[in-house]
């Protein structure tokens, strides 16, 4: 499905962008990925990290905000991975104009980019954070992912699609509870803060946001928003798997965070299908043909019901994160 096609990442050197773009090498034969990304500094490394694939990687400058680039850049490619974005809570409330600038004009310039061009599909990275948004960051994201549903509406005759791809934080992301509390045991610390006793998460890893990434460009038709069936823990958990028998000082819920990631909400069951692992949430409006009937496979989800990492019917136990955390490359 992606063999001979040229793809472009916007924000492309980050987390996500440099495990797709492996996964994508390793396992299809592009034509071309093109980064796309405002830092040269970190396109550099990126470059030198893979320079057994150099021949299928193109590195463009440029920002999301800058819609004449993004059209330049979109010449000859097929589909496009959304990933860049201002994603840090704090600085989204200190900063809300930039934050307004990258996460909702970039999305528009996005839009307008691909559809001025000969682009066929658009998936979009989204977060939990967009869903029941209690913070800057998330509002944003929610209208970001609002615009890339409707984008579908414009598409006229055109034949492309935009689509999303929704999950929380990933495991031993820059920024996550993992690193956090790694750095605190490298530096010989022996107590674990706690936000909240009952705080939970989904763990998922960059690997499985990839694929989730790659079934929406090859299942999408319009609309959809994909979300992965993934194992839920316990904060306190995770802290006694890193550091068995610590202490777990109850230091107080941060502003904009929430007790668990929600995926879908008790109002978006509406219109959402359960298939073997994973949701998708379709849109409520339909615009074309291709909308009309759900992906095989799937089956409607009950009315009322809600995904969330504290619903959850999948958990990981203390050693099972252990297992897990046993084959990450943690930050020192």
């Amino acid at each position: 499905m992606l063999n001979g096609k040229t793809i472009l990442v916007t924000g492309g050197t980050g987390s996500f962008g440099k495990c797709f773009t492996k996964y994508v090498l390793d396992n299809y034969d592009p034509k071309k990925i093109i980064i796309y990304s405002r830092d040269e500094y970190k396109q550099f490394v990126m470059a030198n990290d893979m320079r057994e694939y150099a021949d299928k990687l193109r590195f463009f400058i440029g920002d999301v905000r800058d819609k004449d680039r993004l059209e330049r850049a979109f010449e000859g490619v097929d589909y496009v991975v959304h990933a860049a974005a201002l994603k840090q809570v704090p600085a989204c409330e200190y900063n809300p104009n930039e934050a307004i600038k990258t996460n909702i004009h970039g999305a528009m310039n996005v839009i307008e980019a691909a559809l001025n061009t000969d682009v066929k599909k658009v998936v979009a990275l989204s977060t939990d954070k967009a869903v029941n948004p209690v913070n800057l960051y998330g509002g944003t994201k929610l209208v970001s992912d609002k615009l890339f549903i409707a984008a579908n509406s414009y598409a006229g005759t055109k034949d492309i699609n935009f689509s999303i791809v929704r999950y929380g934080n990933v495991a031993g992301s820059r920024g996550s509870v993992i690193p956090f509390f790694n750095r605190i045991i490298q530096n010989g610390g022996d107590k674990l803060p706690i936000t909240d006793y009952r705080m939970t998460r989904f763990w998922i890893s960059l690997t499985e946001g990839v694929e989730l990434v790659i079934k929406a460009l090859r299942e999408a038709r319009g609309g959809e928003t994909f979300i992965s069936k993934i194992p839920s823990f316990k904060i306190t958990d995770l802290a006694q798997a890193m550091l068995p028998g610590c202490e777990m000082p109850e230091v107080g819920i941060r502003e904009g965070e929430k007790l668990h990631e929600i995926m879908v909400t008790v109002e978006d069951s509406l219109t959402t299908y359960e298939y073997d692992k994973h949701f998708i949430v379709y849109p409520q409006m339909i615009w074309n043909d291709k909308q009309r009937d759900p992906i095989p496979g799937g089956k409607k989800v009950a009315d009322g019901f809600s995904y969330s990492s504290g619903n959850n019917t999948e958990w990981l136990t203390v050693d099972e994160i252990k297992e897990l955390l046993s084959k990450m490359d943690l930050e020192k």
